[in-house]
């Protein structure tokens, strides 16, 4: 049985965990409002994009532009991982590593270029010998604008070059606080609906100076968006997450130091009972 000074260390132990999981779950709360609120309003921006850019490639055609083609045969695919740079959220980074790994089993481990940003994906697949080709690690504030750029210019020039067949993004959809799902998403080639169903558009534009250099700009323009919304998305589900683990945590705490304290009593009761039974049994001693 624990004695009573151990387990008095062990309260004071798990009282000190409790107010960092609870000084961290204060902060993620108030990141996850910013965060939340620039995810969703990113999101109208991002349909209306893509809207306009169906519209455009179906009127341009899809092998106006070698973005918009589809290779048939995915040979070599880039996959850009958007984890945390931290831990405490939970399942939030294993369920991101689960979801890339599953791509890179299905498409083969030599065929797949690994982009990082994060350090949590970036750390398990350099232990695993995964080709990383580029990475974007303790990045202070998140993700940002300028670097979805850098990485939209850099992975557009890869498949145009004929370097990839095709370029995925693996990140957390935030749907609610709750709730964040691990997210598969194909960047190139661009997906044109329209264009693919071979229907023709309903609405007739007139473009300025014309479709095709219309079409290049809202192509270069996408692809940073979509990135982009995925850091915003990534940022929110982050933040959720860890809120959500570190109150799990604090109450966890709360529950562990009420044991504690219970254990506590009964050692301290008993110390005082062996005590008592010792005074007693002395003074029978010297009556007899």
């Amino acid at each position: 049985m624990a004695t009573l000074k151990s387990i008095r260390k062990r309260i004071t132990s798990v009282k000190n965990t409790q107010k960092i999981t609870k000084a961290m779950k204060m902060v993620a709360a108030a990141k996850l409002r910013r965060a939340q609120d620039a995810a969703i309003a990113a999101r109208p921006y991002a349909d209306k994009l893509t809207a306009l850019l169906q519209n455009v490639a179906a009127r341009v055609g899809v092998q106006a532009h070698p973005l918009l083609q589809v290779r048939p045969d995915e040979r070599t695919v880039h996959v850009l991982l958007v984890t945390a740079d931290r831990g405490l959220s939970g399942a939030y980074n294993s369920n991101l590593i689960r979801k890339a790994e599953q791509l890179i089993r299905e498409r083969g481990r030599e065929n797949v270029r690994l982009t990082a940003v994060g350090r949590r994906g970036h750390d398990y697949f350099r232990r695993r010998g995964q080709n990383i080709v580029d990475r974007h690690i303790n990045l202070f504030g998140g993700p940002s604008a300028q670097l979805a750029a850098t990485l939209a210019e850099k992975l557009a020039a890869e498949f145009a070059a004929g370097t990839v067949d095709a370029v995925y993004v693996v990140y957390s959809h935030f749907r609610s606080t709750l709730v964040q799902a691990a997210t598969l998403e194909r960047l190139l080639p661009i997906a044109t609906d329209s264009a693919a169903a071979g229907t023709a558009p309903t609405i007739d534009y007139l473009y300025e100076p014309n479709a095709e250099v219309l079409l290049e700009r809202l192509l270069r323009q996408y692809i940073t968006v979509l990135i982009h919304r995925a850091f915003l998305e990534a940022a929110a589900s982050e933040n959720a997450a860890r809120m959500t683990a570190m109150d799990s945590a604090t109450s966890n705490a709360s529950e562990m130091i009420d044991r504690l304290t219970l254990q506590m009593n009964r050692a301290r009761q008993a110390t005082i009972t062996k005590e008592l039974m010792e005074i007693v049994g002395g003074a029978e001693a010297l009556k007899g």
